[in-house]
């Protein structure tokens, strides 16, 4: 039997650092021996902006997870975020070569190379290769293996990234003296755990607000066929109240986890909220309604952002997302933000939903991309569908002495 091992999953944010320590033994056992939920400094909108800052951060929230483990960490997952991460959809063709005219996995291979052949810009590097389904002369097919036709097919979502902020991120790793074993966009994590295999064949959309980017994967057929990053977050919300009330960040935080609400009813008119609450000098009072109307047009943006990226690519159809919208990420704590989606994108949303054994401390969205990334750390190879590759994983990964293995969600 293979001896048990300690993977750390680590997701490097805006507003917070979110580390995951579980004990894998086999393809079947998960038991979670440690975590950490702390403050991020250094980053922005999802890219780092300090090394040395966010270095620090990530080691102290590693060092603090690893302090509750039996042992310590053997590996690595990272979870992956920021605005500079893109996708393209790219398509792929093969001649059937066989002259009776049935599929063999030579075709399959040059239907995929041909699909990952674009190259990207300067300073671009490729994270994932999603692979879509298969069509055979027209037909849609998950496995064409011996199936006969003449023009095979294959599309694949590839998301890039900037190959500087991946550097980094691999390297704060590094610098605690451990290897990345591999990488995961932050939303196809948390989609992974969120929605299931039933829901994504009918259509599911995931959003994980966070502190200073949204990040949104979207289901159909079974498949993700579109994921985006978008630069606005919580922090935003923050950024709207502090200058909509003439307060600091900090006390505009405050206001929102207090009073905050995602739309505005008309009762907010006559209702007035206290800075502190105890009439001490500085205290303030606010109008209800200036709070509520300020949340309220910030996370309607987030939404219509969304939904406007989702319909460029010819995508939106509500009835293709049946099993509907899953909310997720530090901002979905807000009140009321599932019936602004719903207004918004016209689909049933609910809030994210763990598993009932979890721990009630891990039974947070903030923690949804770690618990994501110790599923793939557990499933492996066994995730359907969607191959990763690209001159990242063969570059930096070789470069920084990271193990690199080839994967599937």
């Amino acid at each position: 039997m293979s001896q048990p091992r300690i993977v750390a999953a680590v997701e490097i944010g805006t507003s917070k650092i979110a580390v995951l320590l579980g004990k894998l033994e086999g393809n079947t056992n998960l038991e979670i021996v440690g975590h950490s939920l702390s403050t991020s400094k250094g980053v922005k909108k999802g890219e780092i902006r300090d090394l040395r800052a966010v270095s620090d951060c990530v080691h102290s929230a590693l060092g603090s997870a690893e302090g509750k483990s039996p042992q310590r960490i053997d590996e690595v997952y990272l979870a992956l975020s920021g605005r500079h991460l893109e996708g393209n959809f790219n398509t792929g063709t093969a001649t059937v070569s066989d002259a009776a005219g049935r599929v063999r996995q030579i075709d399959i291979d040059q239907a995929r190379a041909d699909a990952k052949r674009r190259e990207l810009a300067e300073g671009r590097s490729y994270i994932h290769h999603i692979q879509n389904p298969f069509l055979l002369d027209g037909r849609p097919l998950r496995n064409p293996i011996e199936q006969e036709g003449r023009r095979l097919e294959v599309g694949y979502w590839s998301v890039h990234a900037d190959t500087a902020q991946v550097r980094n991120c691999l390297r704060i790793i590094k610098g605690y003296g451990m290897d990345v074993s591999d990488m995961v966009i932050s939303s196809v994590a948390s989609g992974s755990v969120l929605v299931e295999a039933a829901e994504k064949d009918v259509g599911a959309l995931v959003i994980d607000i966070g502190g200073g980017t949204t990040d949104w994967v979207l289901y159909r057929g079974g498949f993700i066929v579109r994921t985006g990053v978008i630069a606005v977050g919580g922090d935003h919300i923050n950024n709207d109240l502090s200058a909509g009330l003439r307060t600091g960040p900090k006390s505009a935080e405050q206001i929102k986890v207090e009073y905050g609400r995602a739309y505005y009813e008309s009762s907010d008119r006559n209702e007035k909220v206290w800075l502190f609450g105890d009439y001490t000098i500085g205290d303030r009072e606010f109008p209800k309604a200036a709070v509520t109307r300020i949340i309220e047009a910030r996370v309607t943006e987030i939404f219509e952002i969304i939904k406007a990226e989702i319909k460029k690519a010819d995508f939106f159809n509500p009835s293709e997302i049946a099993s509907g919208v899953v909310l997720t990420g530090g901002t979905a704590r807000l009140e009321g933000l599932d019936q602004v989606a719903e207004k918004v994108l016209g689909v049933p949303v609910r809030f994210a939903d763990f598993q009932p054994g979890l721990n009630p401390e891990l039974r947070k969205p903030e923690y949804t991309p770690v618990i994501g990334l110790l599923d793939y750390a557990l499933q492996g190879q066994e995730h359907a569908g969607n191959k990763r590759g690209g001159g990242l994983l063969g570059g930096l990964f070789d470069i920084l002495g990271i193990n690199r293995r080839e994967d599937e969600f």
